[in-house]
């Protein structure tokens, strides 16, 4: 019996120092505000919400859930997939597979044979192909499709229209990064979402993350992804870290810096969707905040309900992963929401 209740004594103890080793994180902030906002506001944002935010060092300072979904619950996460695709051409680029200047006729022929022999990677991830695009693509983007498979899509937006030439100006859509996918699965003669698992949700241990349609729709590099929040800001804090993450590069530094720098000012948006009026866009994320011309936040808009967050300055990731569709009313959400964990995160520019 006294061998029992030491043991016991001994887990008691030992998980009290552990709760008081975590404490601090989490002590140090005051998050009276924000709980309150999200409370006040989970109408609008979905019954179902999982927010996250990281410091940058490795901690986890705040996680709130309501409804069902908790951290682990993965979900669709719409425009938040291009971030991911670009990543994952990064690593291409990294391994000498690939140059962003590339043509992309150089791996799609359809494109060559169509008379768009000048469209570059760097195009598609900037959405400046030119190829003629639908203005509501993003309030289409959970229809089914009526193709067979991603690379019969891609070919199909080789016979499009050309709208401008390559280069002119920016149309955001799903094109674009689409087209990356498919340069991919050509290279690595690799479907899309196995390479996704293969060389990126592995080696992060996003074990809930995945570009597989289980209902048998269109493997999508656009607009395709399913993700828990624990695992985005994996990916998110892998930016933060300049590529780094688990003791793993999984980026190099060079390539998360261009994934950060500014490819499309707002003179050259001919289109883009309202919740980013005001932005410039990066490589698959739209610079929600600028110092001296250089992006100092990002924000990747997931229109299936992800809002991630990276701010540079002040030195934090965040996520807030919902249920529902983005609707016009939340990005003013989620720029308060931002005011708010900015005031807890004052630190400068790192």
């Amino acid at each position: 019996m006294s061998y029992k209740i030491n043991t016991i004594c001994l887990k008691s103890s030992l998980l009290g120092i552990l709760l008081l080793l975590l404490q601090p994180s989490f002590a140090q902030y005051n998050w009276t505000d924000l709980d309150a906002e999200l409370q006040s506001k989970q109408k609008l944002l979905g019954t179902d919400v999982v927010t996250m935010i990281w410091k940058k060092g490795d901690t986890l300072v705040y996680k709130k859930e309501m409804g069902i979904f908790n951290s682990k619950t993965s979900a669709p996460i719409g425009d938040a997939s291009m971030w991911l695709t670009a990543a994952l051409v990064m690593q291409f680029v990294d391994e000498g597979k690939l140059s962003l200047e590339d043509k992309i006729s150089k791996w799609i022929p359809e494109f060559a044979r169509y008379g768009k022999n000048y469209i570059t990677l760097r195009h598609c991830l900037s959405h400046f192909t030119g190829v003629t695009d639908e203005e509501k693509f993003f309030k289409k983007m959970f229809q089914k499709k009526k193709d067979n498979s991603l690379e019969e899509m891609v070919n199909a937006y080789a016979r499009r229209e050309i709208r401008t030439n390559p280069g002119t100006d920016s149309w955001y859509g799903d094109i674009g990064p689409n087209i990356a996918g498919r340069v991919l699965e050509v290279i690595s003669k690799k479907r899309f979402d196995v390479l996704a698992k293969q060389k990126l949700f592995n080696p992060m241990t996003m074990r809930r993350s995945s570009f597989t349609s289980l209902d048998g729709m269109l493997v999508l590099p656009a607009s395709g992804a399913s993700c828990s929040a624990d695992d985005y800001i994996k990916f998110l804090v892998m930016l933060m870290n300049k590529g780094s993450y688990g003791g793993k590069q999984i980026l190099s530094e060079a390539s998360v810096d261009e994934l950060m720098k500014i490819h499309v000012t707002q003179d050259k948006l001919k289109f883009k969707p309202k919740a980013a009026a005001n932005y410039n866009y990066a490589l698959a994320s739209w610079a929600i905040e600028e110092q001296d011309g250089k992006p100092i936040a990002l924000s990747s808009l997931g229109f299936a309900g992800a809002w991630p967050v990276i701010d540079l300055c002040r030195g934090y990731a965040c996520i807030v992963l919902s249920k529902e569709p983005l609707n016009e009313e939340k990005p003013g959400i989620y720029t308060d929401l931002k005011k708010l964990i900015d005031e807890q995160m004052r630190s400068g520019c790192q």
